[in-house]
């Protein structure tokens, strides 16, 4: 990772001030919006209207919507949308339409009767997470183009903290609304929190898409070597798009790391599995504990909100001083441990305090490694390609842990909450040596080219 030059404190804030920063803010807010509603806020729903356990557990599939969207990713980033790319652009225009397409799947579900018509749900829960997905794809695609390299981090600490400004408002904003009135009520209100999105979208402008010489080198020759023939046919066109579009971004990204590659992929496959399968049974294992769901969303919005907040802050602080390996190891180590702490509250009475010491200690945790994961994602990009590159990572990094994830009711319900959460834990081993596995290699090629180095001299 290239480091960029030290600036004065006061050239850094400005950076905020510019416009299109700012407006990551509420497509962060946008995007992170969905996500909660789909997944342990929907679990908490279901389990208050006595939705068995592994039925709960089975709808975190739906989640696996947003790990496979690198097949679709594509399509997004080259398929035109009639009258709507010409009138708001290629990104806005599939902005748009992901965002309305997640207002009419939560209407739905606000107004379906989970204990009536679970299947329902579970569509119109589809319909919204496809459409989230997609949102995220878009984006994402928006966020690199809209400036330059020297502006990308600004942009995605803007981005986060919208996004974790709208998982508090799905969170604990939703608890706050079904326990006052019902969760038809708080879906009805979460769909209206998606005009923040919507206005934004029609109020930012559409980014410049240029196009890199070395980029059409690179499919030109992948072109010869597949033996595609440009001979205008439709055949032939979908061929080229095909190559384009899907085939040189992944062999740009094992050209660039070998057989390293593989190793990569395995990290990136298995780094949030103990977190992600742990936040399945979460808002159920608080409330079987018999907190209120007032409480949960006390502690969640005091202390969970700020402490993930401080996390994030931290993991940055600490790659800056031990660049991303040393902290990817620790975040790896703490997503693990936490679920120890979890799994002590299971065989302790309840207790408050205890709960928001642990969630407090968790929040921190995943604050620092989902900052320093983000920035080892950025950092395995091509920029030429960062739009599907970055799909098919964030859906590699969450599908093994949706699939996984989805069997954790059988889980609680054979062998009950204490083993579970020591069971998350230990699914966060291969993380952790996979990434010491990585930091040792680097630092072996770091002390061989110090070697050269003074041999050369």
């Amino acid at each position: 990772m290239v480091n960029s030059p030290i600036k004065s404190w006061n050239e850094a804030f400005k950076v905020y001030t510019k416009p299109r920063v700012l407006g990551m803010l509420f497509l962060g807010f946008s995007a992170g919006l969905p996500f909660l509603l789909v997944f342990s806020t929907l679990s908490a729903w279901l389990n208050d209207v006595g939705i068995q356990k592994s039925v709960i557990g089975f709808f975190s599939w739906i989640g696996i919507t947003y790990s496979i969207k690198v097949f679709w990713a594509p399509v997004i980033d080259h398929l035109r949308i009639p009258l709507l790319t010409n009138l708001l652009g290629k990104r806005r225009s599939w902005m748009l339409v992901a965002q309305i397409g997640i207002a009419i799947g939560l209407l739905g579900m606000a107004l379906t009767d989970p204990s009536t018509s679970i299947q329902t749900i579970a569509w119109f829960a589809l319909l919204v997470a496809f459409s989230s997905a997609t949102q995220d794809i878009s984006i994402d695609a928006y966020r690199i183009e809209a400036l330059d390299k020297e502006f990308q981090a600004a942009m995605a600490a803007t981005y986060v903290l919208g996004y974790r400004v709208a998982l508090l408002v799905a969170g604990a904003g939703a608890f706050y609304i079904a326990d006052f009135q019902n969760w038809s009520i708080a879906y009805i209100a979460m769909a209206g929190f998606m005009l923040i999105g919507l206005i934004t979208t029609l109020i930012i402008r559409e980014p410049n898409h240029s196009i890199d010489r070395n980029v059409e080198e690179l499919e030109k020759e992948l072109q010869k070597k597949l033996h595609i023939q440009n001979n205008n046919n439709l055949f032939s066109r979908l061929a080229i798009w095909f190559s384009n579009a899907v085939v040189s971004p992944f062999v740009d990204f094992f050209t660039r790391n070998g057989k390293q590659a593989f190793i990569i992929l395995g990290l990136i496959a298995v780094y949030k599995i103990s977190d992600i399968t742990m936040g399945v049974m979460a808002n159920p294992f608080y409330l079987d504990l018999g907190f209120s769901k007032t409480e949960i969303a006390n502690v969640i919005k005091i202390f969970g909100f700020f402490m993930t907040i401080v996390g994030a802050a931290l993991g940055g602080i600490l790659v800056v001083r031990y660049g991303l390996l040393k902290p990817l190891v620790l975040g790896a180590v703490l997503i693990a441990s936490t679920n120890l702490l979890f799994a002590t509250l299971a065989i302790s009475e309840p207790n408050t305090t205890l709960l928001a010491i642990v969630v407090s200690a968790d929040n921190l945790s995943g604050g620092i490694a989902t900052s320093v994961f983000i920035a080892y994602l950025s950092s395995l990009t091509n920029s030429a390609y960062t739009a599907t590159q970055y799909a098919l990572f964030s859906s590699l990094m969450t599908l093994p842990a949706k699939f996984i994830g989805g069997f954790s009711g059988i889980v609680v319900e054979a062998q009950g909450y204490f083993s579970f959460f020591v069971y998350a834990a230990a699914l966060g081993l291969p993380a952790i040596l996979i990434a010491t596995y990585l930091l040792r290699k680097q630092a072996i090629e770091e002390t061989k080219n110090e070697e050269k180095k003074e041999i050369s001299q």
